[in-house]
């Protein structure tokens, strides 16, 4: 299915691996020229070199990469300043931080829990922030947040991205509702349990035990979830705005 993508432009932040990286690739097979952003920038060149040597055939989109650490939101007009060197505009934002330290109640700090809302809800914020009028204005974008299952169904040992998850889902809930009229949407996708570097670390390094948990016995695809994200940014999906979507195996239980 044609996506309707073709020269868009995407910034992708923590492009480098598992989740964002697979939401990159999926809108860089669909026509969409890319920019990759992480804080290692060996890690992002290992990651284009991955991307241009899995492709099959035909002309590609350009892919761009930039080092920048996201962990403080006063920083964030740096970092698009930077991808604005790269691009003359920008369409699509894949708003991605890598998740907090794991622990509950009684294992992190106020230090740790002003790290985590700096990450992963106040940088995500501004960097919606800082891109959406230009969208507005082409009357054109995408924003897609990734964020978790566990903003719907909290985990107990991860308050910490609960906490922080949740604020940047209220957000941009109610940011969706002030620009859907402009011919922006902005959604949010909530990874269950998928094999990424991350899960392995949450479980030291033996998933069996995740997968079991799920109702399907299996562990989501990195290149699965690329692809829903991917289906968000096209023009089929114009009407999808202030979603929260769960992909996770069934693993969710509620009924909202």
């Amino acid at each position: 299915m044609d996506l309707g993508l073709q020269g868009r432009v995407a910034l992708v932040t923590g492009g480098s691996s598992g989740l964002g990286l697979e939401s990159a690739r999926a809108l860089w097979e669909n026509g969409v020229e890319v920019i990759l952003v992480s804080r290692d920038a060996t890690r992002l060149a290992a990651a284009k070199a991955q991307l241009e040597l899995d492709a099959s055939s035909g002309n590609r989109a350009p892919i761009h990469t930039l080092a920048f650490e996201i962990s403080d939101a006063a920083t964030i007009p740096n970092l698009i300043a930077m991808a604005h060197g790269l691009v003359h505009h920008i369409d699509i934002v894949i708003a991605n931080a890598g998740g907090p330290p794991s622990g509950g109640l009684f294992d992190v700090t106020e230090a740790d829990l002003n790290a985590a809302v700096n990450r992963n809800f106040l940088a995500m914020a501004s960097l919606v922030r800082h891109t959406i009028d230009p969208m507005i204005e082409a009357r054109w974008g995408r924003i897609i947040a990734i964020t978790s299952l566990w903003v719907r169904q909290p985990s107990p040992n991860l308050i910490l991205s609960n906490a922080a998850r949740s604020g940047l889902t209220s957000y941009l809930k109610t940011a969706s509702q002030a620009v859907a009229q402009f011919g922006v949407t902005i959604n949010t996708l909530q990874p269950g349990l998928h094999e990424t570097e991350r899960l392995t670390a949450l479980y030291h390094g033996d998933l069996t035990a995740a997968a079991r948990s799920v109702p399907s016995q299996t562990l989501g695809r990195a290149r699965d979830f690329g692809a829903v994200a991917a289906f968000l940014a096209s023009e089929q999906a114009r009407y999808i705005n202030g979603a929260s979507i769960p992909i996770d195996g069934g693993l969710y239980s509620g009924l909202m």
